[in-house]
């Protein structure tokens, strides 16, 4: 696994003071004491999708495709690191979702449970690719190269956060893409990484303070420069 290019500078995602990991709103099902307009008017579009998906419905496919498919490759770049594969990897995802849409019982969204089968497409490709490598005695350290989505970005520090990011776990690295790159909620984060909101949370609270203190200059030698 390597890093991933982001749609925001750095510096505003990485602060140097530490915070608490609830940096942004999540949106809240319930507002002035009755049901949030549009996350209902969400819940009951994703019911219609997956019904029509279900049904054989080949437009629900377009519409699906219409609506997630460019997020879709610029997760699965961000997770593969070349839009080759990740052009590959959306293509198998809504494969294996017509094939297996019989099996979807609504525990979570269609959606989320669509962007599960890509999460988890893609490491079926990681491991592939590996094992690749290890077949041909290459080295079998994952390193994309870095999606340079933030063209104001200073090279070097693009070069360090990329080294500092390829340090993180697997779950660290895909929780901070997902829900700092990618924008999902902690909610929809736990769906498709089948863990809790509050694992989701506290990993990328580890994540953040991570990359902090890789990203910090040493406390003496800040000093030394004054």
């Amino acid at each position: 696994m390597g890093t991933m290019g982001l749609a925001l500078p750095w510096k505003a995602r990485i602060s140097s003071v530490p915070r608490e990991w609830g940096t942004r709103v999540e949106p809240s099902e319930h507002f002035a004491g009755g049901p949030n307009p549009a996350a209902a008017a969400a819940q009951s579009e994703d019911a219609a999708l997956a019904a029509a998906c279900r049904s054989g419905d080949l437009r629900a496919y377009e519409r699906l495709y219409a609506m997630h498919g460019a997020r879709m490759k610029n997760l699965a770049r961000n997770l593969l690191g070349n839009p080759i594969d990740a052009e590959d990897a959306v293509q198998e995802t809504f494969l294996k979702v017509h094939r297996s849409i019989a099996g979807f019982r609504g525990q979570s969204s269609f959606v989320t449970w669509t962007y599960r089968i890509l999460i988890n497409t893609c490491y079926d490709a990681r491991r592939s690719r590996l094992r690749k490598k290890e077949v041909a005695n290459e080295d079998s350290e994952e390193t994309p190269a870095l999606e340079h989505r933030a063209p104001g970005a200073h090279p070097t520090l693009r070069m360090a956060l990329e080294r500092a990011l390829a340090k993180l776990t697997q779950h660290q690295r895909d929780v901070f893409l997902l829900y700092e790159v990618e924008g999902f909620r902690h909610a929809e984060i736990a769906g498709m990484l089948e863990m809790t909101e509050t694992a989701s949370k506290n990993t990328l609270f580890q994540a953040k303070k991570s990359l902090r203190q890789m990203l910090e200059p040493p406390r003496n030698a800040a000093a030394e420069s004054r």
